[in-house]
């Protein structure tokens, strides 16, 4: 797997340094309402800053198309700056003289947060002039947005392009936790996928499939499979261009490995307080979907996890929002928290019901980045990660 240029690579004490962070937040009512990303970002702008380098923070929040009042990253600032009990200088802009001088003026130690990168129509193109701005204020660029290093964007390919650059602490935890899945893992390996779409995740149970020794379905996707087995699902989400696709996975060298739910919560109608009842996961009636795998399937896909010595987890297996149909991914979860196995958790979703759940500090390592972690195990490069490994023999 990669072999990343790591912070000890870079003469930082007196230099000025930009990060790459991944502070994509949740924001309710113009606050942080989630900041597991900003505590993961900490550890690296911390370790910078102590060495006396000058730290520029970048990131992207949300997904504006030009600037978008609500997704500046203020509260952002405001909450980096109380965890990480350092003051922060906020910026209006991204690049230009106001940021160059901005940056000239601070002093080693110092945080500077820039604003939302993807304010800059050049970020999501990787546009050389936006790229040369960025890189001009700094001796030094380091990634560390796991999150987006699957993008090849200006602020994760353009400046580690004409920087000296090195991984940050989280992307080397990141990377070397993925890899671990990816290379010879210790068996039995079981696979969790859950969430709304097979065709989110039907590359990586492609790739993985002869890799494991178990792949466990829920989530919205198990319906498209079950489907694909003949069984009714009634008014469950199923993915009708995908149904042919899955049954000829499931009838494939591999299919057996993978494991489908018995019985399922099913509800009259998509609604937290929806009527519902346990059925059997073959016949679920005309008139009901699923919102849940049932507890004899928690049960089996718990066995199969307690037994495991590796495990990745993506995507919840119900609608972990709400209570009624929150057992599932409860369950899994506490099943992935007792085991003494190497467990990772992946996926914006399935961290958040880990949160929810207050297991998270069970769990051996849970990812800041879905996408990214999925194309990781697709057997992907990764644009970002491909930038850095240039500089390992400069």
């Amino acid at each position: 797997m990669a072999n990343l240029p790591t912070l000890d690579s870079l003469r930082v004490e007196g230099a000025t340094v930009l990060v790459r962070s991944d502070l994509n937040v949740p924001l309710d009512d113009g606050e942080v309402a989630d900041d597991f990303r900003i505590v993961a970002s900490l550890p690296t702008i911390d370790a910078l800053r102590s060495r006396g380098a000058k730290v520029i923070v970048c990131s992207h929040l949300g997904r504006p198309t030009g600037v978008d009042e609500s997704l500046r990253l203020d509260p952002v600032a405001k909450r980096l700056a109380e965890l990480g009990g350092f003051p922060v200088t906020k910026l209006n802009t991204v690049a230009g003289e106001e940021v160059a001088a901005a940056v000239a003026a601070a002093d080693a130690g110092t945080i500077t947060l820039l604003e939302n990168t993807r304010f800059e129509a050049g970020e999501k193109t990787n546009d050389p002039s936006l790229a040369d701005a960025l890189a001009a204020l700094a001796d030094y660029f380091v990634l560390d947005a796991f999150g987006t290093a699957h993008r090849a964007h200006a602020t994760t390919v353009g400046v580690a392009e004409r920087l000296p650059s090195a991984a940050g602490l989280l992307l080397h935890k990141e990377v070397e936790a993925l890899s671990a899945l990816l290379g010879d893992p210790d068996r039995p390996y079981v696979v969790i996928l859950g969430g709304a779409k097979v065709s989110d995740k039907l590359a990586v149970m492609e790739h993985l499939l002869p890799r494991v020794d178990k792949m466990l379905v829920g989530g919205g996707m198990c319906f498209t499979l079950l489907e694909a087995r003949g069984h009714p699902v009634g008014g469950s989400l199923v993915e009708e261009s995908m149904v042919d696709v899955v049954a000829d996975l499931l009838a494939g060298e591999f299919g057996h490995k993978i494991l489908l739910p018995t019985d399922i919560v099913a509800a009259a109608a998509f609604s937290e307080d929806a009527e519902h009842r346990i059925v059997p996961a073959d016949s679920i009636p005309a008139d009901m979907m699923g919102l849940d795998i049932g507890p004899e399937s928690t049960a089996a896909f718990g066995a199969a996890v307690d037994d495991a010595s590796s495990v990745f987890w993506n995507g919840p297996m119900g609608v972990f929002e709400w209570e009624a149909f929150r057992a599932g991914t409860a369950g899994v979860a506490a099943a992935l928290a007792d085991t003494e196995g190497f467990t990772v958790i992946g996926g914006g979703d399935s961290v958040a019901a880990i949160r929810l759940l207050g297991r998270e500090d069970q769990i051996s390592h849970v990812s800041s980045g879905g996408g990214a972690g999925l194309e990781l195990l697709e057997g992907k490069e990764l644009p970002g990660i491909k930038a850095l490994e240039r500089w390992n023999d400069a």
